[in-house]
């Protein structure tokens, strides 16, 4: 894309292109990384580079939000909500990375929902395969890496961060971090929210099932599904999260409350996590309870999110004072994308990001 032509294609979706100042290329790439078990896998990504003169690039790790369907990931959507962070990183002069995570895009295997440590893997290996694949193109990728994210990238962004902090590859650096409102804490902040119906209701059962079935494939939470679902959805959900069914599809499939989604069984599991659940959960949160960062960091929320609760973030930032970092919070107001705040905090937190980026890396 021409300059004018990134300006006129991320105004189509709502997203802010006053920081566009170059034409973009965008290549898909297939990389070698691990799954959930360190078996070697393959996984897929979007590379945006910008049309300018500079050989050098400053780097920007992009973490997507939710989807359950292969073809919605960043390297193969066809809309421009997928890719539309990563053009916009590109077009300020950015080498924008962004991972489809495992099982997403042309990856293998089912995708492993909220999984920090697999999205924290697949991102660091997209930034190395982008490292190599780079070159080709006349150009090479610089040490400091900016990492940011939406929703569940939030986390899967504050996840590559620490990895990059802590050494585990010998180039990158993380630069900044500035996730936008993420799921943090589910087990304290986000799974209360949904079972006291403070958050949408539908979008409550779509994130209830898709984190049940997606962590019994990790963790054996359930022999059958009838044990945690009720009937006729029960031998539907499964596949529902297996990334061939598409979103709106699996939403008409869904029941509207979790009320008529959930077993007793269902409920007291996420009322009461145990076990291998709470372990996992654990491990969730340790984004922002086991490591102190030591670079510019912001976290991004939208008052009155009604996907992912707000205290998710409050939990965060009150985490991080803990261990002594005092991280600003930032209210990007009001603003919506198809009804939904929640989606728009992707919008306007994109928008903000880029142009707090572009001001640390000058």
């Amino acid at each position: 894309m021409t300059a004018q032509g990134a300006r006129t294609w991320l105004a189509s979706d709502g997203f802010d292109a006053k920081a566009v100042r170059y034409g973009v290329d965008a290549y898909r790439l297939v990389y070698r990384t691990v799954d959930t078990r360190n078996r070697m896998t393959t996984a897929s990504g979007l590379v945006v580079l910008p049309r300018n003169d500079a050989r050098r690039l400053r780097t920007v790790s992009y973490g997507h939000g939710t989807t359950s369907y292969k073809d919605d990931a960043p390297s193969v959507a066809p809309d421009v909500w997928g890719s539309a962070p990563g053009v916009t990183f590109a077009a300020a002069g950015f080498a924008a990375v962004v991972p489809d995570y495992l099982g997403l895009g042309l990856g293998p295997g089912v995708h492993p929902w909220k999984d920090v440590p697999s999205e924290t893997t697949a991102s660091l290996d997209m930034l190395r395969a982008a490292k190599q694949f780079v070159p080709r193109t006349g150009r090479t990728l610089e040490r400091q890496v900016f990492t940011t994210g939406f929703s569940q990238g939030a986390s899967a962004a504050l996840g590559l961060a620490r990895a990059l902090q802590e050494g585990q590859d010998p180039w990158f650096r993380v630069r900044a971090v500035a996730p936008i409102a993420g799921g943090y804490d589910f087990k304290g902040a986000q799974i209360p929210a949904m079972l006291r119906g403070e958050l949408h209701p539908k979008l409550s059962v779509a994130y209830s099932s898709y984190l049940l079935t997606s962590w019994n494939r990790l963790h054996g939470l359930y022999k059958k599904p009838t044990e945690v679902f009720q009937e006729p959805y029960a031998s539907k959900v499964e596949k529902y999260f297996d990334g061939t069914t598409p979103g709106q599809e699996m939403l008409q499939g869904l029941p509207d409350t979790i009320d008529e989604l959930l077993t007793p069984r269902g409920f007291e599991l996420l009322r009461k996590p145990g076990g291998s659940f709470a372990r996992a959960l654990d491990v969730d949160g340790e984004v922002c309870k086991a490591w102190t960062p030591r670079v510019p960091m912001r976290l991004y929320k939208v008052s009155k999110d009604e996907q992912a609760s707000t205290l998710n973030t409050d939990h965060c930032r009150i985490s991080l004072s803990a261990r002594g970092v005092n991280v600003p919070v930032v209210d990007l107001g009001d603003h919506t994308y198809g009804d939904f705040r929640h989606l728009g905090a992707n919008v306007a937190g994109t928008a903000r990001v880029v142009r707090w980026f572009s001001g640390l890396s000058k």
